[in-house]
């Protein structure tokens, strides 16, 4: 692997952990230190800013601008929209006579900075020298809500090491807030309130320039006294002279509520003002205890537990690793709202404008799907809701059906990059599979009936009219497409688009014909509603059955058509300083040879593990590892998950690492812009799916564990159909238990298990 870590965090199994300020990783711990609760997100930026290098952030999920682009040709969208950081609820700052704390300019020592994973709080100490010969020690910690998805905490403790005397303090709410990559505020501010009779409290509602939304932001503030109203254009504030004791620490509080509902400007302000009420009627350490109790619930069910072996501790960065992934997933997305999916980076930072991609289903569902399915519900229900959006997008692209956006926040396609927008049909297919995951993991036919099955067939109509008839050989394939694999575009038969192409065409008609037989009077439904001709479904599965697929008598898949002739290059032998390659090599250079930029072939002989051989997997990994440079955080874990499977430890170990330490360790030398979502991700899925060895695809769970040499025990749950399995795996074999439901039919190393009440203990192989 070209690629190397750049270690900087201290190793904790439950804590993430900067010691002293080293300014070059001020953006990368930003990200890392990011924390959200799906509705709020916020950077770890320092909370009374400064000028130390940032990307100051603080983002609502849902709220984004529009923007008109030059007209072009058909098919290539004029209109796109982008996330934008929304109120700066963190807005402090602090002087001691006369200079102001700025960590740029002033002296300080003794900086520490901790992300607590058992209470998902951050919490930043350091001790400021002042020019005035003063020691003032200062502690903030942060949270957000995970129980109340609208409500923030602040606490900062000052404590005055030798002196006693005055600070002055300021803290307040701010929508003068620029969009980094735009360098603009696209605020504008409808309303602001700083009562006089209600101590200090500060309320502020603002618009979006362009879209029209609305979002409400209120602070109440306690242990400051009576504060100075001070209001801006787009902010309000209030200001006051703390008193301190020399030795007696002083804790400020600031709870904060953010509200967003569309573009109802004035049910929001009321709204927004019983939040408040609400918010005001909870104590900052009453909403901590809440806040910890949720977070020990969710490690009792989804931790992931690693033991090394030995006393080396070889082990301790996985750990670390792999919870970080598990809790940046939770705090990313718990089902709240339909109205929302995953973004590429999360509510991390500005990259990729806030918009989800095909990995949504792909990647981040059987995260869900084992841990919170109905959050991998509300997922699906998303793309349901924006079936209308995906319809247009195919009629665009000259197609039927319905064509899922390569990029979008609202359902629209915000892509303006024609060779990914109309060449990617990933997110179409990747929609089918996740339908197809869903309902066999959880069983819940309903879904697939009422949602599923509408969706299976839009996407099938536009399948079928983007695939052409090779017209010497008969076979079906797609032309001028881009598979996953992105440094290889407008080529024709890629091997993905047409395998999962294939799939979803077999899946959408067994579907129909299914619904047909078992529920005809939602079939009639459906039927009336999207017109489904006599002869569709019959063609889908003829499309299917003909589809082309090149491989070579030993199974080896062509990547596409041609790809076997294209120049070779050492991926080995790029510079590390050159990544990531899009910043470093024209654009043009890095589609001439055979290097590939993420899985592709790979990809679907994992999604549809069980219907390969081992043999075909080992000859494919073995002609594609080598040519993947891992320039997509997916990248890692579907290659470990593989090894592990065809018993190249060494490797899934490798690639294990670099899969969940990817932001922790910069791997990719960009965490700066946020968190690689998909890597996150898959990390956790890396566990099940890799040393586990499940696989899901199937009608029985399957299980084949593997544990690593420089393990000595793994232990984990899942939660199946209501019932929730702990699996415990050691040098000697694996246990399964059941904790919660009725007994489970499962294949373990391909044989028949029933996994009950008195467990199941299957010798290692």
């Amino acid at each position: 692997m070209a690629k190397i870590a750049d270690r900087y965090f201290h190793t904790d199994p439950w804590k993430v952990i900067e010691r002293g300020f080293n300014p070059a990783y001020a953006r990368v711990s930003e990200s890392v230190f990011a924390l959200s609760n799906e509705a709020l997100g916020v950077r770890g930026c320092f909370d009374e800013g400064g000028s130390v290098d940032s990307l100051r952030g603080a983002y609502v999920n849902g709220v984004y601008e529009l923007e008109e682009l030059p007209k072009s040709y058909r098919g290539i969208v004029d209109k796109t929209h982008f996330m934008i950081p929304a109120a700066d609820w963190l807005d402090t700052r602090v002087s001691v006579d006369g200079e102001t704390l700025d960590l740029g300019k002033v002296r300080f020592s003794g900086f520490s900075r901790e992300l607590d994973m058992r209470a998902g709080t951050l919490t930043r100490r350091f001790v400021w020298h002042t020019e005035s010969g003063k020691d003032l020690c200062l502690t903030f910690l942060r949270f957000v809500d995970m129980n109340h998805g609208e409500r923030a905490y602040q606490r900062i403790t000052f404590e005055a090491l030798n002196f006693s005397g005055s600070v002055e303090f300021a803290s307040g709410i701010t929508f003068d807030v620029k969009h980094e990559g735009r360098n603009a505020c696209f605020w504008e501010a409808t309303r602001a309130e700083l009562p006089a009779d209600r101590g200090f409290i500060c309320a502020i509602q603002a618009r979006t320039r362009s879209s029209g939304q609305e979002v409400f932001t209120a602070a109440v503030v306690t242990g400051a006294g009576e504060g100075r109203a001070n209001r801006g254009k787009k902010a309000v504030a209030r200001d006051t002279t703390l008193e301190l004791t020399k030795g007696t620490p002083l804790h400020i509080d600031k709870r904060a509520v953010i509200l967003f509902n569309g573009t109802d400007g004035e049910s929001l302000w009321e709204s927004g003002q019983t939040a408040l009420r609400e918010t005001a009627a909870v104590s900052l350490d009453e909403a901590l205890e809440a806040q910890k109790a949720y977070w020990g619930e969710h490690w009792r069910v989804s931790d992931v537990i690693i033991e090394p072996s030995g006393e080396t501790g070889a082990a301790d960065g996985e750990q670390q690793g792999v919870r970080f992934c598990s809790f940046q997933m939770a705090q990313t997305y718990n089902g709240g709202s339909v109205r929302h999916n995953i973004g590429a980076k999360g509510l991390t930072g500005e990259a990729y404008n806030g918009h989800a991609f095909w990995d949504t289903e792909t990647c981040c569902l059987p995260f869900y799907l084992f841990t919170n399915p109905a959050a991998a519900k509300s997922l699906l229900i998303f793309r349901y809701n924006t079936l209308p959006q995906a319809i247009e997008r195919a009629k665009a692209l000259d197609c039927e059906g319905a064509c899922y956006p390569v990029a979008t926040l609202n359902g629209d396609e915000a892509c303006n990059l024609w060779q990914h927008a109309s060449l990617q049909f990933q997110p179409s297919t990747a929609v089918a599979y996740g339908i197809r995951n869903y309902t066999q993991v959880t069983g819940d036919t309903g879904f697939l009936w009422e949602y599923g099955a509408e969706m299976l067939l839009q996407i099938a109509r536009f399948l079928k009219s983007r695939a052409a008839q090779n017209p010497h050989t008969g076979e079906y394939g797609y032309y001028g497409v881009m598979g996953p694999d992105e440094f290889h575009m407008m080529v024709h038969n890629n091997a993905y688009t047409n395998y999962m192409g294939k799939r979803s065409l077999e899946y959408a008609a067994e579907t129909l014909l299914a619904l047909q037989t078992e529920k005809p009077e939602i079939f009639a439904r459906l039927r009336e509603k999207t017109d489904l001709r006599e002869g569709e479904i019959g063609l889908w599965r003829e499309i299917a059955g003909r589809m082309a697929l090149p491989v070579t008598e030993e199974g080896l898949f062509e990547q596409h058509d041609g790809y076997f002739n294209l120049p070779h290059i050492d991926i080995h032998a790029i510079p590390v300083a050159e990544f990531p390659l899009y910043d470093h090599w024209s654009y043009d250079r890095i589609y001439r040879t055979d290097m590939i930029k993420q899985p592709d072939v790979l990809m679907y002989l994992y999604l549809y593990g069980t219907s390969f051989s081992t043999a075909v997997k080992r000859v494919n990994y073995e002609f594609y590892e080598p040519r993947t440079i891992h320039e997509s955080s997916l990248a890692p874990a579907i290659h470990s998950i593989l090894a592990a499977e065809l018993g190249k430890m060494e490797e899934a170990v490798s690639f294990f690492g670099y899969a969940t330490r990817l932001d922790l360790d910069n791997y990719n030398r960009n965490t700066r812009e946020g968190l690689h979502t998909t890597s996150i991700a898959m990390a956790w899925v890396n566990i099940v799916y890799g040393f586990a060895g499940l696989r899901s695809d199937g009608d029985l769970l399957r299980f084949a564990p593997r544990l690593p040499d420089r393990w000595s025990r793994l232990r984990f749950s899942l939660t199946y159909r209501d019932r929730v399995i702990k699996i415990e795996m050691t040098r000697e074999g694996s246990r399964f238990a059941l904790t919660e439901g009725e007994a489970v039919e499962a294949l373990v190393y391909g044989r028949p298990a029933v996994i009950g009440k008195d467990g199941l203990f299957v010798p290692a192989e």
